[in-house]
């Protein structure tokens, strides 16, 4: 089953044309329900800019975007709000934890949002930090973690909204090897489970860790 579907995206910024940059060019990509999908590419070449339209932080000058084939590129701002709530789950190089919060609080933050009551996010948040291995730590505030600990409760919390897909930008950035491989080891695991998983990296060890690797160059994939 496709779950993004991505035809001739072109994304420009301009001060006027004489100014313009051209951050894809018509840029093509179909990514399936359950993948494991790296994208790499030098600094410039496209691939923030692909996540960031992905994950409905951004909207592309022309072309088309489908998510679970609803054509997400025409959306206006309220709706790409909804998406970006209720279908991705986005992980970050600096994890975006709030510090003097508890782990479990910081997981259960996007329920909130959806006005869950508080005892079954509270549930659901600490059923999740069992699962990325934090069981014992629920109650720790985020700045007593290690970096490996707080990347593992970003992912809980990427994951708490049941989301279509992960986004996971540059998620081993800010880590040590051993740490970086452990979350890699995680990333693993939610894949096998079903969970789609599309990762930017200039790492190329992670890439090899995803099932299929990607290389944008100027705005397009490398063929």
């Amino acid at each position: 089953m496709t779950l993004i579907e991505i035809k001739d995206l072109k994304k420009v910024y301009s001060e006027g044309k004489e100014n313009e940059f051209h951050a894809l060019n018509g840029l093509d990509l179909n990514v399936e329900k359950g993948e494991f999908l790296a994208l790499m590419g030098v600094s410039g070449s496209g691939k923030s800019t692909l996540m960031n339209i992905i994950g409905c932080l951004d909207q592309p000058t022309s072309g088309v975007y489908k998510l679970e084939g609803q054509e997400i590129d025409t959306l206006k701002q309220k709706d790409l709000v909804k998406i970006r709530r209720n279908k991705i789950g986005f992980i970050f190089q600096n994890f975006n934890l709030l510090p003097r919060m508890q782990a479990v609080k910081n997981v259960e933050l996007p329920l909130v949002y959806k006005g869950v009551p508080p005892k079954k996010r509270r549930q659901q948040a600490k059923d999740l930090l069992g699962e990325v291995g934090l069981a014992n730590k629920v109650r720790h505030h985020s700045n007593m973690l290690s970096g490996g600990e707080m990347q593992r409760v970003a992912i809980a919390r990427a994951l708490i909204n049941e989301p279509s897909v992960l986004l996971a930008d540059e998620p081993t950035g800010n880590l040590d090897s051993k740490s970086g491989s452990q979350v890699m080891d995680l990333l693993e695991k939610l894949n096998k489970k079903g969970v789609t998983i599309i990762l930017v990296t200039h790492d190329q060890k992670v890439a090899e860790r995803a099932k299929r690797l990607i290389k944008i160059q100027d705005g397009r994939v490398e063929n």
